[in-house]
């Protein structure tokens, strides 16, 4: 991990990034590290089941998983593996996100980790919610309040199972390691560098301001193209 992303960030600057939608943090993120604006975040769609939920800013906690062949571990290791496994996610700095990478390839999705139980368990862990290209399911008795961002929904279990954590990983096109700070919402997410996160609501609130002229011409009945040419050079001009 990058030495910019160890330790944590204040807890008033993880809460300051809660009023911003994903898409204004992406935008804000142009402006603070024009360098990172085709990297660091989601770029393939990912289904989102509680689209209500207000955006999630945690930690990230990392695994892989796979579905379409067994553990081949003995019970008492896979159980031990387990249990491995929830003890990371509920360590560290908090508040947490999973960020799970299924690895099974052209059957990514076949069957879901997270349903009822491991939605529960994992906000009891302290998760604000989970991204992964893998599968979801169980949604009417999901854990309240509970995020996910997923590849799909399906029906089974399959085989599923984590077979490695706290390592890097790769979910719709975007890169996570271990402690990763994770803005995201109904769009997606985005990774946060932790030496970044407190430029970034004063970043969103400029792009705000720099919106209001061209949206004020945009919804004015005497719109015509000299007026948006007007409202583009004042935007500009903001800082």
């Amino acid at each position: 991990m990058p030495q910019s992303d160890s330790g944590s960030v204040p807890a008033a600057v993880l809460e300051a990034l809660t009023r911003y939608d994903t898409p204004t943090i992406c935008n804000a993120m142009e402006i603070v590290a024009p360098e990172r604006r085709a990297i660091g975040f989601t770029t393939r769609p990912l289904v989102c089941p509680f689209p209500q939920l207000p955006p999630i800013v945690g930690y990230a906690r990392t695994a892989t998983i796979r579905a379409t062949v067994a553990s081949g571990l003995p019970a008492a290791e896979q159980q031990a593996q387990r249990m491995a496994y929830y003890e990371y996610v509920g360590s560290g700095h908090g508040p947490r996100i999973s960020v799970i990478q299924d690895i099974d390839g052209p059957d990514v999705g076949f069957g879901a980790f997270w349903g009822e139980v491991n939605s529960a368990v994992h906000q009891a862990l302290g998760c604000l919610g989970v991204i992964t290209d893998g599968s979801v399911r169980d949604i009417p008795q999901w854990a309240p309040g509970f995020q996910a961002l997923a590849g799909s929904i399906g029906p089974s279990h399959g085989h599923v199972h984590v077979t490695g954590f706290a390592a890097e990983v790769r979910v719709a096109g975007m890169t996570v390691h271990d402690g990763d700070l994770i803005h995201a919402d109904s769009h997606g997410a985005i990774v946060i560098p932790h030496h970044l996160a407190e430029k970034l609501p004063a970043a969103a609130e400029l792009c705000a301001r720099r919106e209001v002229p061209i949206l004020a011409i945009a919804r004015d009945p005497s719109f015509s193209l000299q007026r948006l040419r007007e409202a583009l050079i004042r935007s500009g001009e903001i800082h």
